[in-house]
């Protein structure tokens, strides 16, 4: 396994990249102001279950097989896009739930599926977990599978207690909108203009050389 300062560094490194505002952020504290708490909690969930699958994939060489074949990044994003912006529409074509204080809310299975295939129909999340873990694999401490595992494990549990902490916040939030029957619609176009915006951004996204 890697020695102690390797897991230190990774640990900071992970930690900065969890804060700079990104898509998963926005995602879950989203889910959070229109499903509650728990709607916030099952996409942190789902982030950290496509984290856990890119860590397998990682460790057994398939995201590099993946990625080393030129189509993929370009089908993995236009599906990405297509799913989100799907979403979009379904979300706008809800309704208020009832005493107009939320959008319908939706199954947390639902949530937690949206938010795994979101992070999987990345393909810099793919390439992410390509060029990141290896980086503080250490030589001759136990195989490169193993270490990969570790690190990924890490990370899915760092990312869990971050975006936990997200959708608790986005509940609190949902909370003090609660009662605010004008909000609703606000709520619902504000979700459903999050997954087009993130499904435009797929849309543009261009390979890294």
């Amino acid at each position: 396994m890697p020695d102690l300062d390797t897991f230190v560094i990774f640990t900071c490194a992970v930690a900065l990249l969890l804060v700079s505002p990104g898509p998963n952020m926005a995602f879950v504290i989203s889910h959070g102001v229109s499903h509650g708490w728990r709607g916030g909690v099952a996409a942190a969930l789902g982030i950290s279950l496509a984290d856990a699958i890119l860590t397998l994939l990682t460790a057994a060489g398939i995201t590099g097989l993946v990625a080393a074949w030129p189509p993929s990044f370009d089908i993995i994003r236009f599906a990405g896009a297509f799913y989100l912006a799907w979403m979009a529409w379904k979300t706008l074509r809800s309704d208020v739930a009832a005493g107009g204080s939320r959008v319908e809310c939706v199954p947390l299975k639902t949530v937690l599926v949206r938010a795994t295939l979101n992070s999987l129909l990345n393909p810099k999340a793919l390439l992410f977990f390509i060029v990141f873990l290896p980086q503080f694999v250490v030589p001759g401490h136990g195989t490169i599978s193993a270490q990969l595992l570790l690190l990924g494990a890490l990370l899915t549990l760092l990312a869990f207690i971050f975006h936990v902490g997200l959708g608790l916040f986005g509940g609190a939030m949902s909370r003090r909108l609660g009662g605010r029957g004008r909000l609703a619609g606000l709520q619902k176009w504000g979700l459903a203009s999050l997954f087009g915006a993130l499904a435009l951004r797929l849309v543009v996204m261009q390979r890294p050389a």
